[in-house]
């Protein structure tokens, strides 16, 4: 007897891409792989997604899309340049968006957009909107400025011996915004 079609199947697949990519890194992942962790029939693989590249650049979208929400939801009530520094330290300096599985997903990601150009595509998409929303406050260079800034400290930030405190972060961040005109001596 046939099963009714599972209406999540997609959406699970999709996220077991993933979390395949989380286990495994990009360059091991498999169809067959995707199907275990998902708890779908390996042919179904092929009735959603014509090949790995597709189903790739589905679930990186995804991933994007949600660190996306993440990453706006520090300037909901940002006002103006001084408020939108504060919530530029607050995301790289707390772990709200740094978790292992994050950073893992974000390194596959960049590792791979060089060699795939879906992936590049994604990655592309990505910058384009965090600058997008960092130029509600500062013009776009340095928007592109603070973008490449968050990119770079949010790894150093989770790879450091020992991290930059708050205090330095936001030093760092208003100096890039142009909004501090001290500079520490040591």
């Amino acid at each position: 007897m046939r099963r009714a079609n599972d209406p999540q199947r997609r959406e699970k697949i999709v996220q077991a891409t993933l979390d395949a990519v989380i286990a495994h890194g990009i360059h091991a992942v498999t169809h067959r792989k995707i199907a275990t962790i998902a708890q779908v029939p390996l042919g179904s693989m092929t009735y959603y997604f014509s090949g790995i590249d597709e189903l790739l650049m589905e679930a990186f979208g995804r991933f994007t899309d949600r660190m996306m929400l993440q990453y706006q939801a520090f300037f909901a009530d940002v006002k103006d340049a001084p408020q939108a520094c504060h919530a530029i330290t607050d995301m790289i300096y707390s772990s709200q968006v740094t978790t292992p599985d994050n950073m893992e997903l974000m390194y596959q990601l960049y590792a791979f957009a060089s060699r795939k150009p879906a992936l590049k595509t994604v990655m592309q998409n990505w910058m384009l909107r965090s600058q997008q929303t960092l130029e509600q406050w500062f013009d776009p260079v340095t928007a592109r400025a603070l973008d490449a800034f968050i990119e770079g400290m949010t790894l150093h930030f989770v790879t450091d011996k020992k991290p930059l405190q708050r205090e330095d972060i936001l030093l760092m961040v208003e100096r890039i915004a142009g909004l501090s005109a001290t500079v520490s001596s040591g």
